[in-house]
């Protein structure tokens, strides 16, 4: 009965340590999502907004959940992702604003 109790045991705990080793906070690290250059200016974002709104994704973002390259999702999508998230963090309607810009032109 002893040896029983043993080997669910050590059962239980592989499955924890599988379920947990499993999971990851990050879909994306910080360094592989892309960094803005030049080459992305717009009329709309220069690039200290896109460099400012990617530093904002890094740190805000994710604190809560993983971070998502900007090519995962249409800049449409991005607007409505905000739109949602935004209003969640403690970033001020600029910041989100720059976010959006950021991860709305990564693709």
């Amino acid at each position: 009965m002893k040896k029983i109790k043993q080997y669910y045991l050590l059962i239980f705990s592989l499955t924890l340590f599988l379920l947990f080793s499993g999971c990851s906070k990050s879909n994306s690290t910080g360094s592989s999502l892309y960094t803005p250059t030049s080459s992305d200016v717009t009329s709309t974002a220069s690039l200290a907004d896109l460099q400012k709104g990617r530093t904002l994704y890094n740190n805000t973002c994710n604190a809560c959940h993983g971070l998502y390259s900007p090519d995962d999702y249409t800049p449409t999508q991005w607007k409505s992702i905000m739109g949602n998230m935004g209003p969640r963090t403690s970033m001020s309607t600029s910041d989100i604003s720059l976010v959006t810009k950021y991860v709305s032109h990564g693709n």
